[in-house]
């Protein structure tokens, strides 16, 4: 009775966050509050299926403030974890057998621990790819029950794949008391993605799932993983992103071949240039001495990653300075690079990015995360959050039939026990 309850509020309070964007102070202001409710309904969820009490832990989403699809190509990237999360409620349950449950899909599954596969398409495969990671790293994983949900929208660019992933990889380490450095948790995770789920991602999703820090961005080094936290004091700005509404699997879409596409510039490079190993190696100059072997289509690929990057060199610098307004010139500038030379972006994308230009009160805007739908990452006044929600609504609804969704979100720390 009290399970079913819970469910229902928890679908409840979905509709409201993701469906009407209405404001309850408790929940939007107060992360405690999430966290207490997410504990409530795990605990009580495990009793009700597997009648004993778990260990809970969390792992956020992410933002990514500029350098998009550089993680892959060694390059340079500035994520953030941000209050949006997943929550994974797990304890042993002495089978061979893990017995996992979603509260957001309602649905139980179980594999069988000694023997498994991925299931393409279905959600535990994420947990599946991060329990096989452990197990050939010679982690004695044993039989598990999970109960797990979350408030990051799915699809919508902000990686609630990884969070699920590095949830469930901590999770598992604190159950069984592994102890698993935080980057090593990072690499498994990473490659539970490219095994399981067939995504060849880079490893920035995870990286900053893991290691976020309260009210920072992090630039990651994506070669050598060294990484500096640089504070985002936004004063009268905020961070809002607007959901497009356009669902995308990164699995089935070009992300793959971009990979592919940077891989041909690097190894034409390497036939023509002394001491290349990926695009950050490389110069825009460099470019001119291979227009003969690379079509211009390939060729752009390549000029985006490189400017990508000196342009997240140019936020740390903008961001010490206070420089904001400079921050925000630097993210349309990389979208207008995600969408006309690396074409990542959509119809849909383009169009929220367009319409924030003239907006004066409307810093930086571009779209984030792998691109072909998902979001697009603004800042803005805090005072003109509303007019900005209503005047975008009406727009996007006139032209695409279908109205977006908007998230505020805070910086936050990465993954940990409740």
């Amino acid at each position: 009775m009290v399970l079913g309850i819970l469910k229902k509020v928890w679908l409840l309070l979905g509709r409201i966050r993701f469906d009407y964007g209405i404001k309850i102070f408790f929940f939007d202001k107060s992360i405690c509050f999430i966290a207490q409710y997410m504990r409530k309904l795990i605990e009580t969820t495990f009793k009700d299926l597997f009648q004993k009490v778990p260990l809970i832990v969390n792992s956020p989403g992410r933002i990514n403030l500029i350098g998009e699809h550089t993680d892959y190509n060694e390059g340079f990237v500035m994520p953030a974890a941000i209050d949006k999360k997943m929550y994974v409620g797990i304890a042993e349950n002495g089978l061979s057998n893990a017995r996992i449950y979603s509260l957001d899909f309602q649905e139980e599954f179980t594999f069988d621990i000694r023997s498994f596969s991925p299931k393409k398409g279905h959600w535990a495969t994420y947990i599946m790819g991060v329990t096989a990671q452990l197990q050939q790293a010679g982690y004695q994983v044993k039989g598990f029950d999970m109960v797990f949900g979350g408030d990051i929208p799915v699809g919508a660019g902000l990686s609630s794949s990884a969070a699920l992933e590095c949830a469930a990889g901590f999770a598992l380490a604190s159950l069984f008391g592994f102890d698993i450095p935080r980057l090593s948790l990072v690499h498994y995770a990473q490659k539970a993605e490219h095994l399981f789920a067939g995504v060849q991602c880079g490893i920035m999703d995870q990286f900053a799932s893991v290691m976020g820090k309260k009210g920072h961005v992090i630039r990651l080094d994506c070669r050598d993983l060294s990484y500096e936290y640089f504070p985002l004091d936004l004063g009268d700005y905020q961070i809002l992103l607007v959901d497009t509404q356009v669902k995308h699997s990164l699995a089935d879409t070009a992300y793959n071949r971009r990979r592919n596409e940077c891989a041909e510039v690097v190894l034409m490079a390497q036939q023509n240039l002394v001491g290349v190993k990926s695009l950050r190696d490389l110069r825009l100059k460099d470019l001119d001495q291979l227009k003969a072997y690379i079509n211009e289509e390939v060729l752009g690929r390549g000029e985006f990653i490189i400017e990508e990057n000196e342009r997240v060199i140019d936020t740390s610098k903008a961001l010490k300075e206070g420089n904001l307004k400079k921050v925000g010139e630097l993210m349309y500038a990389s979208h207008e690079g995600l969408s006309k030379k690396y074409s990542v972006s959509c119809t849909e994308l383009d169009f929220l990015v367009e319409m924030t230009q003239p907006m004066d009160y409307v810093l930086g805007s571009r779209m984030m995360g792998g691109g072909f739908g998902g979001c697009t990452i603004n800042i803005l006044k805090k005072e003109s959050v509303e007019i900005f929600k209503e005047t975008i609504t009406a727009s996007y609804a006139d032209k695409f039939k279908k109205t977006p969704k908007f998230y505020e979100v805070n910086l936050e720390e990465g993954t940990s026990r409740l």
